[in-house]
C-alpha cells in the first residue's frame, strides 16, 4: 500500500504555536519545543512512505521549506485549505488520494510517542480496515489513517474538545465504516504533558526539547 503521511502544521511563528504551553513556560521556549517535536516526528516517518506538509498560514511556504527540507528532503508542501480543522483535513486527504496515495495518515507534530513502529502498525491494519484511529488520551486522536476520503468523519465534530474521538467513532458507525483502534497516546499540549514526556525521551530517541530554554 502506498501510504502518505500528512502533517497538518503551523509555521513556527512565536506566539502562534503551542499557546497553552507558552502561557506556562514562555513563548520562546514553547516555540523551540514545537520545532523539535515536529522535527522528531519527521524522523519517525517510515522510509517507504511519502510525506506531505499541509501548512498554515498559506504565505508560509518559503519558511516551511527552509525549516523542514533538511528533515524531509522529498516532502511536498501544500497550503491548507480554508475553513475549520475538519474541512482542512478532509481537503488534505482528498488531495493526497487524488494524487495516488492508497492510504493517508493524518498526524500533527506534537505527539513524540508516535513512533515509526506505531505508524507501520497502522499501515498494516489499514490493509483490512478503511479507518485506523490512534486515540489521544485527551479524547481526540493523534492519527487517522484512511484509504478513502470519508467526508462524514470530518463534519459535525467539536474540534479541540474531548468529544472528538467519540464523535468520530459515531460518524464511522453511522456511515457503516469499520475501524480499528490503536493504543492511546499523549500529545504535548501543556507543561504537565511535557514533563511526563521528559523521563521517556531516551526510550523514544528524542532530545530534551528546549529543556534549557536556550534553543
Amino acid at each position: 500500500m502506498k501510504t502518505t503521511a500528512v502533517l497538518m502544521l503551523k509555521a513556527p511563528r512565536p506566539g502562534t504555536v503551542k499557546t497553552r504551553l507558552a502561557a506556562e513556560i514562555g513563548i520562546p521556549r514553547a516555540t523551540a519545543i514545537y520545532r523539535s517535536l515536529v522535527e522528531h516526528q519527521l524522523s519517525q516517518i517510515p522510509d517507504p512512505w511519502a510525506t506531505a506538509i499541509h501548512f498554515s498560514p498559506d504565505d508560509a511556504e518559503a519558511e516551511m521549506r527552509e525549516w523542514l527540507c533538511p528533515f524531509a528532503r522529498k516532502a511536498s508542501f501544500i497550503p491548507q485549505s480554508s475553513g475549520h480543522l475538519g474541512q482542512r483535513m478532509e481537503s488534505a486527504v482528498t488531495h493526497e488520494i487524488a494524487g495516488g496515495a492508497d492510504g493517508v495518515a493524518l498526524i500533527g507534530g506534537d505527539c513524540p510517542y508516535l513512533t515509526r513502529e506505531y505508524l507501520e502498525s497502522a499501515a498494516e491494519l489499514a490493509r483490512n480496515a478503511p479507518v485506523v484511529i490512534g486515540p489521544a488520551v485527551d479524547g481526540g486522536y493523534v492519527l487517522l489513517l484512511l484509504t478513502h476520503p470519508h467526508p462524514a468523519l470530518f463534519r459535525d465534530i467539536d474540534w479541540s474538545t474531548p468529544r472528538v474521538l467519540e464523535q468520530t467513532q459515531r460518524a464511522a458507525e453511522a456511515g457503516g465504516l469499520s475501524y480499528v483502534m490503536m493504543d492511546a497516546l499523549e500529545d504535548i499540549d501543556d507543561l504537565a504533558s511535557f514533563c511526563r514526556f521528559q523521563p521517556d525521551r531516551r526510550a523514544h530517541d528524542t532530545p530534551a526539547m528546549g529543556a534549557s530554554g536556550n534553543q
